[in-house]
């Protein structure tokens, strides 16, 4: 993480806005399988998609721009003990290009909070962002690090297609000077462990 001027930058710098944003995201449910997401400014802009790539075992999710092209890689980390997601630079999944990993702040837990931890912070005794969720997941606190500073917020929008064709839509508030980029990816990533069933004690042994 870089600070310049007092801003959070962890994908980059031209993710800042001077301004607190207001970001959309609506999930799509493709027909023939496989989801993406839209993501929005308050000006109905495209800010960013997001589609799944099949693999191996199982999808990873690729954040472009608006310009489409490609600037993160989300992977789920398989046969951990705590349900872990990786984000890495442009479309690579090569451990030199790990941006930040996320992870269940614990085993045994009734909602999915979340640790967030750079790259370089090896030994990960402590976590450089954290994410609160509600009880039910509607709505989701951002803070840095340890403290009780709050950099963004989610709003969960129940409609009728979310609930019967899991189309979510989500409202995201950012505050000025922080990377929208890093807060978009990470409520995807609480997205997809909360739609895949993954818990704290969703678990494999080694």
């Amino acid at each position: 993480m870089e600070g310049v001027n007092n801003k959070i930058i962890v994908i980059g710098q031209q993710f800042c806005s001077p301004q607190p944003l207001q970001l959309f995201i609506k999930k799509k449910v493709y027909f023939l399988g496989g989801h993406g997401y839209e993501v929005k400014d308050d000006k109905d802009n495209i800010v960013f998609t997001i589609e799944d790539v099949l693999g191996f075992f199982r999808s990873k999710l690729i954040v472009f721009d608006a310009a489409n092209l490609p600037i993160l890689t989300l992977k789920s980390k398989h046969f951990t003990w705590h349900s872990r997601w990786q984000t890495f630079k442009g479309d690579s999944t090569d451990e030199k290009d790990l941006i930040f990993s996320a992870k269940n702040s614990s085993m045994f837990q009734f909602t999915r909070k979340l640790d967030i931890f750079l790259a370089n912070n090896i030994s990960e005794q402590v976590s450089d962002f954290r994410m609160k969720p509600s009880y039910m997941e509607s709505n989701c606190d951002i803070f840095a690090g340890q403290s009780s500073t709050l950099i963004a917020q989610m709003d969960k929008k129940y409609t009728a297609g979310s609930v019967f064709l899991g189309r979510d839509k989500f409202m995201v508030k950012v505050n000025p000077n922080v990377d929208h980029a890093f807060i978009v990816s990470l409520i995807v990533i609480l997205e997809e462990i909360s739609s895949s069933g993954q818990s704290s004690t969703h678990s494999s042994t080694h």
